[in-house]
């Protein structure tokens, strides 16, 4: 059985293919102000400035922010280099909100 991590970084994967992501650092702000995103990923290696940048800004605008995954982590499922990515699809969200939850109580 693919565990929850695994299908998470899958789901990512599939949200790219559906176009319900977007990634890159400017992006990603741009598009948690105009109220697109459901959900940030962070990657836990990322530099503390830019993940504190990112992070205060979820915060203000309310926005679910996820840091359990490494870069290479994030990158592998979506298939391009990245340490911030944002989930703009609802249904998306909700399943990997599903399993972050799962994760965090099976720890």
């Amino acid at each position: 059985m693919v565990n929850q991590r695994q299908q998470i970084l899958n789901l990512l994967g599939l949200a790219r293919r559906a176009g319900q992501l977007v990634t890159g650092e400017g992006t990603v702000l741009t598009a948690i102000q105009k109220g697109q995103l459901k959900l940030v990923f962070i990657a836990s290696d990322v530099g503390s400035s830019t993940g504190k940048k990112i992070n205060d800004k979820c915060q203000s605008y309310g926005v679910e922010v996820v840091n359990d995954f490494s870069r290479f982590e994030i990158s592998q499922s979506i298939g391009q280099a990245r340490t911030i990515i944002g989930v703009t699809g609802a249904g998306f969200a909700k399943k990997i909100h599903q399993l972050i939850t799962k994760l965090n109580e099976g720890e």
